[in-house]
């Protein structure tokens, strides 16, 4: 943990540290060795959050782009289990910093606790195994409402470069299909439209991610991948066809809309200009 209560009031660690949980009141004591992050750890006991895992240096990273007062932020279920969020921002979102594996069910027991939750994955470790392919339009776009992509997965290099069907053309043989049913048609080159595409270009790129961390593409809260770059990847769905996308979203606007907006759901949904201290 970063934090204990020293005197009541909150400290990070120090070298011979000794104060309480700010969750359970447990004694703790400060680890300070020149090899460790500088933590605090309960006396003699496991943590008393057992959704708490060991905390590395890009943990710490991303806490500290966050106010002191949104850092380790203790909840308590009605039936007296404790956690702590590790970023709560003062309009409620809780973000969860998640640098280890999780199983399904322990995805969906934080997302019922805390409802209102993103996630922010560390994906280096799987970063060659996510490929990041051509530009999409905006969803919301005109260009966009008549096109369903083809979609891109490593070796296909056609698909991977952008390649599309349009649903205009499949309706005109089967009348009230679907964009979800469009798997076939004459099929066209993203070329086509380039410059509609760059016009209207929000961020969303098609992606193939190989053997996936499958509990992220079900996750229901906002699932935002670090690979350690300028920006965040956000996974989505694109249209009504189903098509998995990305969307690129900036650390800057992310760290200030996760302070300003009330709903997980609207981080990087509204534009505007970023006070230069956002990060």
């Amino acid at each position: 943990m970063q934090y204990a209560l020293v005197d009541n009031v909150r400290r990070e660690a120090f070298p011979g540290g000794k104060g309480n949980c700010p969750s359970c009141g447990s004694g703790m004591v400060a680890k300070c060795g020149p090899r460790v992050l500088h933590h605090w750890a309960h006396f003699g006991r496991r943590n008393c959050d057992p959704w708490w895992e060991n905390e590395t240096q890009w943990h710490r990273d991303w806490k500290n782009l966050f106010p002191e007062l949104s850092r380790e932020i203790s909840h308590v279920a009605p039936s007296g289990e404790i956690h702590r969020a590790d970023i709560k921002t003062p309009t409620g979102i809780v973000i969860e910093v998640q640098h280890s594996a999780l199983t399904d069910a322990e995805r969906i027991s934080r997302e019922h606790f805390y409802g209102n939750l993103v996630w922010v994955v560390d994906g280096r470790a799987f970063r060659q195994n996510f490929d990041i392919y051509h530009l999409l339009p905006d969803p919301a776009s005109d260009v966009a409402q008549d096109v369903v992509w083809s979609k891109a997965e490593r070796h296909m290099n056609g698909a991977n470069a952008g390649m599309f069907f349009r649903w205009s053309e499949y309706l005109a043989e089967r009348p009230g299909a679907t964009k979800a049913e469009v798997k076939s048609g004459r099929i066209h080159s993203i070329r086509e439209i380039e410059d509609e595409v760059h016009r209207t270009y929000c961020g969303h790129h098609q992606f193939d991610w190989v053997r996936p961390r499958r509990t992220w593409l079900d996750a229901a809260c906002p699932v935002y991948i670090d690979f350690g770059e300028d920006y965040l990847v956000k996974l989505e769905t694109y249209d009504e066809s189903g098509l998995p996308c990305v969307r690129r979203v900036a650390k800057r606007k992310f760290v200030h809309d996760v302070m300003v907006e009330t709903s997980a759901d609207a981080i990087a949904r509204r534009f505007y200009p970023l006070p230069l201290s956002s990060i």
